[in-house]
């Protein structure tokens, strides 16, 4: 009965304060974007009129999907 009533009487004890490690990660997150600059485009896509980087990102798309496809035609294009 003592024991239970001292248990009861006697405070917890307020456990170490310990760094949230949300803002641990903010912080980190801060100090890495401070670190870096934002990537410069290109000059040169920029001069070009738009017709032109468009079919240039197309020619790339097209030999990229070729060499996927080891180098066959797709549906809908002619054969040579």
């Amino acid at each position: 009965m003592f024991a239970w009533l001292f248990r009861r009487l006697r405070k917890p004890q307020p456990a170490p304060a310990q760094p949230d490690p949300a803002e641990e990660l903010k912080q980190k997150l801060a100090e890495t974007r401070t670190d870096e600059a934002p990537p410069e485009p290109e000059p040169e896509d920029q001069e070009a009129p738009l017709d032109e980087r468009r079919r240039g990102v197309h020619d790339r798309a097209r030999a990229a999907m070729d060499d996927m496809l080891g180098g066959e035609h797709l549906p809908g294009e002619e054969s040579e």
